[in-house]
């Protein structure tokens, strides 16, 4: 199933997204409840995709998970991306936090903050925790995420290299666009084959497949899950792979008006606008 948050003329609600459609679910409480409680919905679901529902057009698409309680991101996660910033390839997973507040709708504007004009794209696919667990085996990740989507770990790179610690670059407000849904665990057999694309204003910056990434999907959530207690709705960015501004020569960050699009195979597509901030 593809599970989405949007917005209509009657308020904000969740979703089952088939085909051309959106179907509203009947669920008040957060998206961490509403994953929590997902096999108890299925029911529920069943019966809201039976009605009508309402043209996918006519609604605006929210962040799926709007307030997690946990974003985490992978650093040197794929080889090509690796070689272009010119470091090794790292022996341990390098884990960053991006704040709560960064999370943006999949066709939201993207802030071009006041202090600074190094903002660079950074293409990832979002594991969405289903489950809580600590200590997990790296056999059993599987049961514990809920599902996937298109996520981009937008940077501000003056201010992420300006210090050892890379989350201040990485947590600027609207610089986690997720979405455009978050497509089910059982819809996706292997998260590790997905082409993933990243273009700004109709030029593919970034190309390659989640088939290269340095530690993958099952490696990343159990290592995190050895240090902290993973709950519904945490969000999980897994890697980027090579063609970032940073890296071109020379160097090329994103403008006011540029279009930032971010595709994954069956995950979707997500878009924003760069706007300069007010």
């Amino acid at each position: 199933m593809k599970l989405a948050r949007y917005k209509d003329a009657d308020g904000t609600h969740f979703g089952l997204v088939e085909n051309d459609k959106i179907h509203r679910l009947t669920f008040d409480g957060s998206a961490q409840a509403l994953i929590a409680a997902w096999d108890a919905m299925q029911s529920d679901c069943a019966a809201a995709l039976e009605g009508d529902g309402q043209a996918l057009s006519a609604v605006a698409l929210l962040a799926p998970v709007p307030r997690p309680g946990k974003v985490f991101a992978i650093g040197l996660n794929f080889a090509d991306h690796i070689e272009e910033s010119g470091m090794d390839s790292p022996s341990e997973q390098i884990w960053f936090t991006k704040a709560v507040t960064s999370v943006n709708g999949p066709f939201d504007p993207i802030l071009i903050p006041k202090v600074s004009q190094t903002v660079d794209y950074e293409a990832e696919m979002v594991a969405i925790i289903g489950k809580r667990g600590k200590n997990l085996a790296e056999e059993d990740i599987a049961g514990h995420i809920f599902g996937y989507c298109v996520g981009n770990d937008v940077t501000e790179r003056m201010w992420q290299h300006r210090t050892p610690q890379w989350s201040l670059g990485k947590s600027f407000d609207t610089h986690a666009p997720i979405g455009p849904w978050i497509t089910t665990a059982d819809e996706i057999e292997d998260p590790h084959g997905l082409d993933i694309r990243c273009a700004v204003n109709g030029e593919i910056r970034q190309s390659s497949n989640t088939k290269h990434l340095v530690f993958n999907v099952w490696q990343q959530i159990s290592q995190l899950s050895q240090a902290m207690t993973l709950e519904p709705g945490d969000l999980i960015f897994t890697g980027t792979p090579s063609g970032v501004g940073a890296a071109m020569d020379p160097m090329v960050f994103l403008q006011d008006g540029d279009v930032l699009v971010t595709e994954i195979e069956k995950l979707g597509r997500i878009e924003g606008h760069l706007t300069n901030e007010s």
